[in-house]
């Protein structure tokens, strides 16, 4: 391994272990960190290949915490998305343990209850953040504009299985209409 690899793998080391303990409901909630990250700060990838990265992680089975493992993989191979994988999970499921115990024992205190209620708006404000740096990322045109919006009012409006709507956005950047 060379300098520069071992570099990276601590850069995505820390930089994505420290993210994990502030990344309330899960790794979506973080997209703009991520974005930030890999894309202004470390220039790790552009905006389209985040957003790539971002539709492959949505679109593979398993946890949304996908599109670091990805991230990881185009910064330092293999080794990368293991690293990065493991700093996104390992400090919150050790945060977590150890706040589920806590809870535990704090019986039938009303301060937990208060705590998850705060949490609510931090998420919803968190995944909307998400979803306009993933809009400025990736719709760079009007007609890619205007199929996102469309999408967006699908999903909203029907009972539509987004992964249909995936498949349509898919086969219209295969057919070079975005």
């Amino acid at each position: 391994m060379n300098d520069s690899s071992a570099g990276s793998l601590v850069t995505l080391a820390w930089s994505f272990g420290l993210m994990s303990l502030f990344a309330v409901g899960g790794a979506n909630s973080a997209i703009p960190e991520i974005h930030r990250l890999a894309v202004d700060v470390n220039h790790w990838m552009s905006d389209k290949q985040f957003a790539d990265v971002f539709a492959i992680s949505q679109l593979s089975p398993g946890p949304n915490v996908l599109i670091v493992t990805l991230i990881g993989y185009q910064v330092a191979g293999i080794m990368g998305a293991l690293v990065a994988t493991l700093a996104m999970c390992g400090p919150t499921a050790v945060f977590a343990y150890y706040v589920s115990q806590l809870l535990a024992r704090s019986g039938r205190a009303q301060w937990p209850g208060i705590v998850q209620a705060a949490l609510v708006p931090l998420s919803i404000g968190l995944m909307s953040a998400s979803g306009l740096v993933l809009l400025f990322a990736s719709d760079t045109t009007w007609t890619a504009f205007l199929v996102t919006g469309s999408a967006a009012v699908l999903a909203f409006a029907t009972r539509l299985n987004p992964l249909w709507l995936l498949v349509a956005g898919g086969l219209l950047g295969f057919a070079g209409i975005l």
